[in-house]
């Protein structure tokens, strides 16, 4: 039976926390003797989550039984940690099978010397902080979690049930994680490698009415021609203009977003359609199969009927 240990502190994000244990405890729904739920803060003392609810741990710092999986989540109450909580894991991080931050808990992981010379992620609004205030850490903002040997880190509050996800499907197979998934109505699973935002999402809306048309014909229409001299044509500007202004608008140029909304649909239609490759390969403007795969495996690393076994989810009973 494998011990999961929940940090809890004051200001803690109470779904970092419920996400994740909902998860971990359907194993053991499932599975019984796969996993012991323990939660613990520094005095043992109930804690005030950021949206105003109480959890009760069942430890202290002084009496916490030992963790095969140490689970930090993240919340406003990262932004001044106290150093109590630091130093304690600073001591028992590294006694941990498996040291897990869910968003911004990868800030006390960091604070406490467990992130040096490791790939993580965390919340996109705290990615340059981390990677400014640690540079010795590896810090990718993109995807929604990340595994780094006995290390892993997610993003926001979801993500963290995605990465609970795949250490049940480690731990206890594929079954029981898809049970899970199915109970608590989510995809089994979202891969880590999944960007935080859609390409909608991470570039910027433009200011100027052409340019904000003619993503919404990229979005719409991934399958039609979408060189930069066509969507010029669209935007009524020359191409280099174009590129310009496109560019300095979104924060990204024109064939990045292009290349991303490609991307998403090609994967949208893996996982939820029954279309064969080939014909997701045209209908999303790639036109062979061989360049769709080119883009997944520089991406993803994944080919896409690779992908499509991982992440298409089975159908429910």
């Amino acid at each position: 039976m494998r011990t999961v240990l929940v940090v809890l502190f004051d200001d803690v994000q109470s779904l970092d926390v419920s996400g994740p244990v909902e998860v971990f405890n359907g194993a053991e729904l499932h599975r019984p003797g796969t996993y012991r739920i323990r939660t613990v803060s520094r005095d043992g003392r109930p804690v005030r989550t950021s949206s105003g609810l109480t959890l009760v741990p069942d430890h202290s710092f002084a009496d916490a039984p030992p963790a095969h999986t140490l689970l930090i989540p993240g919340g406003a109450g990262t932004r001044q940690p106290d150093p109590r909580l630091v130093a304690w894991l600073r001591e028992n991080g590294p006694r941990a099978a498996r040291l897990v931050s869910v968003c911004t808990g990868a800030l006390l992981l960091a604070e406490a010397g467990l992130l040096e010379g490791r790939r993580v992620t965390s919340h996109w609004s705290v990615c340059d902080k981390l990677a400014r205030e640690h540079p010795s850490v590896e810090v990718d903002p993109d995807p929604i979690f990340i595994r780094d040997g006995d290390l892993a880190t997610s993003a926001g509050v979801t993500s963290g049930i995605d990465l609970a996800l795949a250490l049940v499907e480690e731990d206890a197979g594929r079954e029981t994680a898809l049970s899970i998934a199915r109970h608590l109505v989510v995809f089994l699973r979202r891969p880590g490698n999944q960007a935080q935002f859609s390409a909608q999402l991470a570039a910027q809306t433009a200011q100027r009415e052409p340019l904000r048309e003619v993503q919404q014909w990229i979005t719409e229409h991934p399958g039609e021609d979408l060189s930069v001299e066509s969507l010029a044509a669209r935007a009524r500007l020359s191409p280099r203009h174009f590129a310009r202004a496109f560019q300095g608008e979104t924060g990204m140029t024109p064939g990045r977003y292009v290349d991303r909304v490609r991307l998403e649909h090609a994967r949208r239609l893996l996982e939820e359609s029954a279309d064969g490759i080939e014909e997701i390969s045209r209908s999303c403007g790639y036109g062979t199969p061989e360049a769709m795969r080119r883009a997944f495996v520089r991406t993803l690393g994944a080919a896409p009927a690779e992908y499509r076994r991982r992440f298409r989810p089975a159908p429910a009973p």
